[in-house]
């Protein structure tokens, strides 16, 4: 009687704990996104410095890359961020861990340029953009919490991470520090466990990892 009450007590924690994980991981809803006081400087993006970079996993390896930016601005009150968005060039998705045909390859999965797989993942020549666009932002001298409304195959939810901002000169740089999204709540469900539960070991890690890297300037 006793194991069979210590079997369900464990049971029941092991469904608890996978449960918690589970939900620690969702993104939220879309929120409002925040507007910056009218006396709030504005800082470009310097699309050239600026990106995100990701790394994808799964049982037998990962790998990492980049996404560009196309445009963006941050409004900044007493070097403090209030509001600001950015745009996500999906079409310019790189594997930085790769050479040859093994990067060409990868690329043209991710970015959905492959004849029949287009719905794998990004699908960009039907979603070449995403973006994200800030809703709150916490903290002071130099460390924040920034929330923000991440939209990408036109499906939006709020996502939050640590960030450091500095202001180098006339310049601003935020960087997030690595922070995980659940890529099925965008709809990219391609070899997920958690949708295809009878896939073995052949699946790919429901969370990407991000880091996102602005650079900008008035």
């Amino acid at each position: 009687m006793k194991k069979i009450i210590k079997t369900s007590v464990l049971a029941l924690l092991l469904i608890t704990g996978v449960s918690s994980c589970k939900d620690a991981k969702q993104a939220e809803a879309e929120k409002e996104v925040a507007m910056a006081a009218a006396t709030a400087l504005n800082y470009n993006v310097d699309t050239t410095k600026s990106m995100i970079n990701w790394v994808g996993k799964k049982p037998t390896g990962s790998h990492m890359g980049t996404i560009s930016l196309t445009e963006g601005t941050l409004s900044v009150l007493d070097k403090n961020v209030q509001a600001g968005t950015f745009v996500i060039d999906m079409t310019s998705i790189a594997a930085t861990d790769l050479e040859g045909r093994g990067k060409a390859g990868l690329e043209a999965h991710l970015k959905g340029t492959v004849e029949g797989k287009e719905g794998d993942f990004f699908n960009v020549n039907k979603y070449p953009n995403g973006n994200f666009k800030i809703t709150k932002v916490t903290g002071e001298n130099g460390k924040a919490t920034v929330s923000g409304n991440l939209t990408l195959l036109n499906q939006t939810h709020n996502v939050t991470f640590p960030a450091t901002v500095s202001f180098p000169g006339n310049t601003m740089f935020l960087k997030s520090e690595p922070f995980m999204i659940d890529r099925t709540q965008w709809g990219i469900n391609f070899q997920s466990k958690s949708i295809f539960t009878d896939i073995g070991e052949k699946f790919i890690n429901d969370e990407i990892e991000l880091t996102v890297e602005l650079h900008a300037a008035m």
